[in-house]
């Protein structure tokens, strides 16, 4: 993964401050992952080095005026992947679990920092997410979430993942491993993956298909998934799960 100065100079790793460095108040975004297949060719770490990737170079690209102080907090590595259970090296702790580490984590946090952003990089944490967030708003947190999107993208280690790891760790990807999996929508695949998992659906793990992929074209995703993510923070506007939306007439 590229180091922070590529990424962001102004960016503050929380892991490697020591306590009287952290500014009292501004924002901290804490990078939400999994640890789970990802087919014969990317990382059971995928969906974290997504997360981690965006939030770095999303906090060194808000606005200082906007923003205030911006840390990125340690990565949350495990999720709820059960999904993938079927594969050898996922690791899940499911929903309730994971809801109830956001929670404390937001409990710990906002009595230095002022406004806490989840910045998801797998969609099997969103319900974990939109319970957690919303029941830490109700509470008074200033506490909002959103995931790292590509519109058009594939479900999951296809031409989408693939080439954004090849921008961001391209010495993690086994390229001469990839093969293409099932690539119906994932809209359709949805009632299968419910009732059977991927290994289920998918033999490879893999839902798309990651031939062609390229570092320029996950270089280009990577850009517009920051893009998108410091939109919506600037804007805090979020629904009622606290998931932050678009600006207003944005496309």
């Amino acid at each position: 993964m590229a180091p922070l100065g590529e990424s962001g100079e102004s960016a503050v790793r929380l892991a490697g401050s020591v306590w009287p460095s952290v500014p009292v108040g501004g924002l901290v975004l804490v990078p939400v992952g999994a640890t789970e297949q990802h087919g014969p060719h990317l990382p059971l770490s995928t969906d974290t080095v997504i997360a981690r990737a965006v939030a770095e170079r999303t906090a060194a690209a808000l606005a200082p005026e906007t923003a205030g102080p911006v840390l990125v907090a340690p990565a949350v590595e495990y999720g709820a992947s059960g999904e993938h259970g079927g594969f050898p090296g996922t690791i899940s702790i499911g929903h309730e679990a994971l809801h109830v580490v956001l929670v404390e984590m937001v409990r710990s946090l906002t009595p230095w920092a002022w406004r806490v952003v989840f910045v998801n990089g797998h969609g099997g944490n969103v319900r974990a997410l939109g319970s957690a967030v919303g029941q830490l708003r109700g509470e008074g947190h200033d506490v909002g979430w959103l995931s790292c999107e590509a519109p058009g993208g594939d479900a999951h280690a296809g031409f989408t993942e693939t080439s954004v790891m090849l921008h961001l760790a391209p010495e993690l990807v086994r390229t001469a491993a990839a093969v293409p999996g099932d690539t119906r929508p994932l809209a359709a695949l949805m009632p299968e993956l419910i009732a059977r998992g991927v290994r289920g659906v998918s033999p490879s793990g893999v839902l798309g298909d990651p031939t062609g992929a390229t570092a320029e074209r996950g270089r280009e995703l990577v850009e517009a998934m920051v893009a998108d993510v410091v939109r919506r923070i600037t804007e805090n506007r979020a629904d009622t799960r606290g998931r932050l939306l678009q600006p207003a007439g944005h496309r």
